[in-house]
């Protein structure tokens, strides 16, 4: 469930932040607050409480998606040209 919960964030992330996205711009969705990602859980998994638990479901699911960040490369920022 944990799975299916990061999952639907992940997407979410997808549609928010559209194609091209850059480590900064995450992090700023980020720290607009994550009360949407709890939304999400509670409404993919209604009856596992464990999967709404965002520092777990949220936090994984950015750390995912950061990976496909334009200035994303394995772990360090590449410069912008």
């Amino acid at each position: 469930m944990l799975e299916r919960v990061t999952t639907a964030i992940e997407a979410e992330l997808r549609r928010r932040l559209g194609g091209a996205f850059t480590s900064d711009e995450l992090a700023d969705l980020y720290d607009q607050g994550t009360d949407w990602c709890s939304n999400l859980a509670i409404a993919v998994a209604p009856d596992d409480p464990y999967a709404w638990d965002v520092r777990i479901v949220a936090d994984a699911a950015f750390a995912r998606y950061l990976r496909g960040a334009s200035d994303f490369a394995g772990g360090r920022r590449t410069q912008s040209q």
